[in-house]
């Protein structure tokens, strides 16, 4: 599987090698050569510098092959543009998109997105751990 990665600070460059790990080929994007750098010198994927929101910067990167691609910068207008940018131009199959504000969690919905959102995780595993039992809410 062929997997874009825009945004390589802790959770992206993770993710890349998680995916490469596992046999994926992976290419990570981000605007700062200084994070691509968490990668590391042997990091066998493809890097690039440059914006996820910008289309050619996308071609360039591979995406019209992409099997998925997962927007996991720190800035969620980044996340949902790069994210339907990969999903409605690109076609491609699997978008996933971190998101901090679970607000906006019904804005990814309507436009067709799947959002992480690593703040209702946080407090759900916070909770379970505090109260030994499963939280039934939607935070």
């Amino acid at each position: 599987m062929y997997v874009v990665i825009m945004g390589c600070g802790r959770v992206g460059a993770r993710l890349a090698k998680l995916l490469v790990n596992a046999g994926h080929e992976v290419a990570v994007l981000d605007a700062s050569s200084g994070a691509l750098e968490r990668l590391g010198t042997e990091f066998p994927g493809t890097t690039m510098v440059g914006s996820g929101t910008d289309v050619e910067t996308l071609r360039r990167i591979g995406i019209e092959r992409a099997d998925a691609f997962a927007a996991v910068t720190q800035g969620d207008n980044r996340n949902i543009m790069a994210s339907q940018i990969a999903k409605h131009i690109f076609n491609v199959p699997r978008v996933l998109t971190r998101i901090y504000d679970p607000i906006r969690t019904d804005t990814f919905k309507a436009l067709g997105l799947e959002a992480i959102s690593p703040t209702v995780i946080g407090a759900k595993v916070f909770y379970t751990m505090l109260t030994d039992e499963e939280s039934q809410e939607n935070v």
